[in-house]
């Protein structure tokens, strides 16, 4: 794997955190935004047209599961040890008792559902499903659908609720399904790539991003709750993202949590930044290593030959259907350096500005790559990022490439051994 790190880009990107001041008002996101990839999908404002010119062929589609609940109870309980030692001590806020019965709601709706897909992500997907089948009826008319998901149940459930949309509109179709751990290297790379597992466990990437936290996480939101004279515990950076990750995810889970009275917009874009930047080092490709981006290659490699199969007319297939982790789909869509997904700098103070999760990975993101044709048997591509249309060859600004242009670019992305 290809490793641009050097020891020298190192010194000077960590000196720089640890002597400068980093000024948490760099970013003025809403709170919406600040969710990060823990906010529900964004519905584009209107659907893709198709130009008249062009007939839909083929589609792949990579997906991110829809909105869940909270993976793990991990947060909470720490959160909620916290408030019980602020309780004890006598120090606990108003706040923090709000914060505690929050909590508790958050645990007693999510008990034997932790991390499964709740009824908007199961909306959401439908939601998709319909658009696509709006935008490309053709397609879905006695078509052939093939949908693989990642084992994980609401990986698993999206691709039903997403399939059995399609069915609801129109039944003549043929529609296949699959799940398990035989997907794995397509859906869940990041488990099966023994090197990238490796370097995420001890790469480089934890002291650049344990400096960055130390630096940038504020512990007012955590004092709000607990009390001023409180003794915050040596981890606090850590209990302050706990905090907003309650927070954050409340929206995907259907409530309504308001977190102006515990973090003021800098703080929450302050603590939005450290968790956008854990995101960005282990999930895409950056100046420290492009393993995470390189994990993704088969995936990469799948979507071109199935492509290629349906321009040349060896499959039956109108449409392949992925479902996976904001995992999956974060470094494939950097290994494509498409815009907004891709960045490189050794100022990571500045990676909040350029690769912001809430655009890339919003629950239900998805990457859409439509094959379409002319009536004179001309191929082209169109890419869609959560179905809005997106440039795909850097410094290109049209959306509607030909076919071999886009082939050529895809196949440039990855690595040698591994180009057809």
């Amino acid at each position: 794997m290809n490793r641009v790190f050097t020891a020298i880009a190192s010194i000077i990107t960590i000196g720089s955190l640890s002597m400068s001041a980093i000024d948490p008002m760099a970013t003025n996101y809403d709170y919406s935004q600040c969710a990060g990839s823990l906010m529900p999908y964004p519905v584009p404002d209107k659907s893709f047209q198709l130009p008249d010119s062009l007939q839909p062929v083929f589609i792949n589609h990579v997906g991110r599961h829809g909105a869940r609940f909270p993976s793990s109870p991990n947060s909470c309980y720490a959160i909620a040890r916290l408030l019980e030692q602020a309780d004890s001590l006598g120090t606990i806020t108003p706040l923090g008792h709000q914060f505690y019965t929050l909590i508790q709601d958050v645990v007693e709706r999510s008990h034997n559902r932790w991390g499964a897909l709740d009824s908007l992500g199961m909306a959401e997907q439908r939601g998709i499903a319909s658009r696509m089948f709006l935008n490309f009826p053709t397609l879905f008319n006695n078509g052939r659908i093939n949908a693989i998901s990642s084992y994980a149940p609401r990986c698993v459930m999206s691709m039903y609720e997403f399939t059995h949309q399609i069915d609801r509109l129109n039944n003549h179709n043929e529609i296949t399904t699959s799940s398990g751990r035989q997907n794995s290297p397509l859906m869940r790379p990041f488990d099966t790539d023994t090197e990238f597992e490796e370097w995420r466990k001890s790469g480089d990437w934890h002291e650049v991003y344990n400096n960055y936290i130390q630096a940038v996480a504020p512990s007012q939101p955590l004092l709000r709750i607990t009390g001023e004279k409180f003794p915050l515990p040596a981890n606090w950076q850590k209990l302050v993202l706990d905090e907003y990750k309650i927070l954050a995810g409340a929206a995907a889970m259907g409530l309504l949590v308001d977190p102006e009275p515990y973090f003021s917009v800098a703080e929450y874009n302050s603590i939005w930044s450290c968790f956008n930047l854990s995101q960005y080092l282990q999930r895409s490709s950056s100046t420290l290593s492009t393993l995470p981006s390189e994990i993704t290659s088969r995936l990469l490699l799948d979507l071109i030959t199935t492509a290629d199969e349906a321009v040349k007319h060896q499959v039956k297939e109108t449409v392949c259907l992925r479902f996976g982790h904001a995992e999956t789909l974060m470094p494939l869509l950097s290994q494509l350096h498409l815009d907004g997904c891709y960045y490189m700098t050794n100022y990571f103070d500045t990676v909040s500005q350029h690769w912001r999760d809430f655009d890339i990975v919003p629950m239900a993101a998805n990457l859409q790559m439509i094959v379409t044709r002319t009536s004179s048997h001309q191929y082209y591509i169109i890419t869609l990022l959560n179905e809005r249309p997106i440039t795909l060859i850097p410094g290109d600004s049209r959306i509607i490439l030909p076919y071999q242009q886009a082939r050529e670019y895809l196949t440039h992305c990855l690595p040698l051994s591994m180009q057809p």
